[in-house]
């Protein structure tokens, strides 16, 4: 089990670590996928060209065989020859290359999606160490392991290889009584059953990489402990800030609610624990709404706030535990406190209608 700072990398991968893993361009990739995916194509595009292939590359080769008797060679014919041959084989199989580069992206995609990754092109300086890099290839576990699946994949593809070419070699006695086309048509032929049975190999082969690339990227994305404790505090935030910011917000809150009750109607209390503040406005809503309240050292501040203001305080022991329990502040009362809060309401406009008088005489 790998470890890190003496601890054991024995935790799935969170969603966080491969995510981040991925945008650093970190994915689990096989490229004997890729192999087979241009193999193959590489197998259907000579199946259905190889006339067209045979046509050209005769048509070529006899031009060629034509003109070795009145050949003058020299730097500057062989210059032209050069060109020549390398604008033929440009023109006959760009086709062919171009669909084999999409095929190559395709199946990059296929195999991670689709994501550019400015972070994965971004240059680090300890790449360009070269006692870093020759660390790195030649005495690091995955540089061995590599090498040995490079190694075996050659030795089963070689031997392949040879096993299918042999008979080709058999056969090829008999290419002296050919001509031209016929030679190329049996080229081209060759080639193509020498694909598809590479193609058949190549597939037990991606298959086998691809299952082993996984395996292998999830156990180097393993985590600690100690780093998904971490990750969930950067993730969920620190537990004393979260703590923090919850105080900050009650305390925002508690004085906004605070400067509410000089507003109020009444202040409605038990008389020692609880205390709840009401405001009615026919104009404004349907019912009288709690604009604070509060339990012990709180309900005693809204009660010290409303003797200041002049705010009526009535006490009503089990309408004040009602009204505290079943409503938040902001809210309207329910219609199942509607005929208790009423009557208070109706005492207080009355005593206020009395003092308006009172003022006025």
């Amino acid at each position: 089990m790998a470890e890190t700072d003496g601890q054991e990398k024995t935790e799935q991968p969170t969603g966080k670590k491969l995510e981040d893993s991925r945008k650093e361009g970190k994915v689990a990739k096989s490229i004997e996928v890729n192999a087979f995916a241009i193999f193959t194509s590489g197998l259907l595009m000579v199946y259905f060209t190889k006339s067209f292939l045979s046509s050209r590359i005769s048509d070529f080769s006899i031009n060629i065989f034509n003109k070795l008797d009145v050949l003058n060679i020299n730097r500057n014919m062989i210059q032209n020859f050069t060109k020549e041959t390398l604008f033929f084989f440009l023109i006959t199989l760009a086709p062919i290359l171009g669909i084999l580069f999409v095929v190559s992206l395709v199946a990059n995609v296929a195999q991670v999606g689709l994501k550019f990754s400015p972070k994965a092109l971004k240059p680090e300086l300890n790449k360009f160490n070269p006692f870093s890099g020759i660390k790195r290839v030649f005495f690091s576990s995955g540089s061995i392991v590599e090498l040995a699946k490079s190694l075996l994949k050659l030795i089963v593809i070689g031997g392949f290889t040879y096993s299918v070419l042999s008979g080709f070699i058999t056969e090829s006695s008999i290419l002296v009584e050919l001509t031209i086309p016929e030679i190329v048509k049996y080229m081209v032929q060759s080639s193509f059953n020498l694909l598809w049975k590479i193609s058949l190999l190549y597939i037990v082969i991606a298959a086998i990489d691809l299952v082993f690339q996984k395996k292998k990227f999830i156990k180097d994305m393993m985590m600690t402990k100690q780093e998904v404790k971490e990750e969930n505090k950067q993730s969920e935030g620190d537990p004393q800030i979260k703590s923090r910011i919850r105080r900050l917000q009650y305390a925002a809150a508690k004085n906004r609610m605070m400067q509410n009750v000089p507003k109020a109607d009444v202040v409605i209390t038990n008389p020692t624990h609880f205390a709840v503040a009401l405001k009615y406005d026919a104009l404004k809503s349907s019912a009288p709404k709690v604009v604070a309240k509060g339990v012990d050292e709180l309900a005693q501040k809204i009660k010290e706030i409303a003797r200041e203001y002049n705010v009526p305080i009535h006490e009503d022991r089990e309408l004040a535990r009602a009204l505290y329990r079943i409503c938040d502040v902001g809210d309207e009362i329910p219609s199942a406190l509607f005929k208790a809060v009423a009557q208070v309401l109706a005492y207080i406009f009355q005593l206020k209608n009395k003092k308006k008088k009172k003022l006025i005489v």
